[in-house]
């Protein structure tokens, strides 16, 4: 027991309870931004992931990602139920503890599926949405969090990806827009003017996103040390950078600077930081932040039109794009050195910016890899849930009733009685 750091402990199931936070953060965020007719089942969306994901990632999540290795694909079963993870050598086969690594590994697990629902939202069924989930879990996110973190392919590779980049953000966003082309659009979309139905929920859900990413990416440095340090100040600099380069494009723009603006550039500036914070220079993650926000508006109001598909709160054109910006931008400014320890220092080769090329390219490989596991996981996992319900999509009726009712018999506004 003389080598676990109660310190490291204390840090690391502070930043649990942090991250973990981050999915109700987001079911406000997601469900201030949909009709008041479907904020409920929104919602319920990410709280169900909260549940399925946790007794999931218990009994077969934890062991598929970080035990054992077949083929630097996926682990194996035999921490199957945690079990036999609190003594012997397998207590301290990841730090501070191996149940302490998997409990802070575990809330990326729940809130990674979450993300993908802000592209289905207002037409699929709970039902075919819970299967969806529970699938692509296990064929998507824990093969890639064992390539990238459990000493899998991508790992052996030399890409890097801090706390989540290919993991959460590239994964769940690619998969959202591959299940929204799917899924089709929404049954009156276009036809009349869609606006949030409540932006100061959109507003405490990016706040609470924000607060909850000190866990998420300065919780990935796995130690109270000089790393997270560094990972936090990245962190809030680069969502500081793209809220201010948000409002700006909008005063350009519309003359006008919005809440709904400064809430979306805060949360893109998080995603596209999350790849690099513990291996980029502070004054990096100014331009990674200030860069993001014109990126994604643009996919998000140009592209998106153009092709004609319905990503409903742009989970591809935030967290897909922010997320393959930031993979990108972490093979531009990494560098060597910011890890306290340099055993564990996961950089071997600084970024293109320092005249180094090989980082570059892996990280290149690295979102193609991603992106390809994301579709294919992605249409399986759709096809498994079509299978067992039949239809993936609520009816028309449903549909204009609103899914709070069709879905789960609740209204969020009972008095309300007006059109929406």
């Amino acid at each position: 027991m003389g080598n676990i750091n109660s310190g490291d402990i204390a840090w690391m199931l502070t930043s649990s309870a942090l991250v973990l936070l981050m999915t109700p953060g987001l079911a406000l965020f997601y469900g201030g931004m949909v009709k008041r007719k479907n904020v409920l089942n929104t919602m319920a969306s990410s709280a169900f992931c909260m549940g399925l994901a946790s007794i999931l990632w218990v009994l077969i999540g934890f062991s598929l990602s970080f035990s054992g290795d077949i083929a630097g694909i996926i682990g194996n079963l035999h921490w199957f139920g945690m079990q036999g993870l609190e003594s012997g050598a397998a207590m301290t086969a990841y730090a501070p503890t191996t149940v302490c690594f998997a409990i802070f590994q575990m809330m990326f697990a729940i809130i990674t599926p979450a993300l993908i629902t802000g592209a289905v939202v207002e037409r699929m069924r709970f039902s075919a949405l819970f299967i969806f989930i529970a699938v692509w879990s296990v064929i998507v996110y824990y093969p890639l969090a064992h390539m990238v973190w459990g000493g899998g392919f991508l790992f052996k590779l030399g890409a890097i990806d801090f706390a989540g980049g290919d993991v959460v953000h590239i994964s769940s966003g690619v998969s959202a827009l591959t299940a929204a082309l799917v899924l089709g659009k929404r049954k009156n979309l276009g036809r009349a003017a869609y606006h949030p139905h409540n932006i100061p929920f959109v507003f405490l859900g990016a706040m609470l996103l924000w607060f909850g990413w000190f866990g998420f990416n300065a919780g990935s440095a796995g130690a109270s040390n000089t790393l997270a340090v560094h990972a936090f100040i990245t962190t809030n600099t680069a969502c500081a950078a793209a809220l201010l380069s948000w409002m700006f494009i909008e005063k350009i723009r519309n003359k006008k600077p919005t809440l709904l603006g400064m809430s979306t550039g805060a949360v893109i500036g998080l995603v596209s930081i999350t790849p690099g914070a513990g291996f980029v220079p502070i004054w990096a993650s100014i331009i990674i932040g200030a860069a993001v926000s014109p990126i994604c508006y643009f996919f998000v109001t140009y592209v998106k039109p153009k092709f004609g598909y319905d990503d409903s709160l742009d989970a591809f054109g935030c967290h897909g794009i922010g997320g393959i910006w930031g993979g990108i931008a972490t093979g531009l400014f990494a560098l060597k050195g910011f890890n306290p320890d340099p055993k564990l220092d996961a950089v071997r080769w600084n970024g293109l910016f320092f005249g180094q090329s090989e980082l570059f390219v892996r990280q290149m490989a690295a979102i193609g890899i991603t992106i390809v596991v994301a579709v294919v996981g992605t249409l399986i996992a759709l096809g498994v849930a079509k299978l067992a319900v039949r239809k993936l999509r609520v009816s028309p009726r449903d549909e204009d009733v609103g899914l709070d009712q069709s879905e789960h018999g609740e209204a969020a506004y009972p008095s309300f009685n007006g059109m929406d």
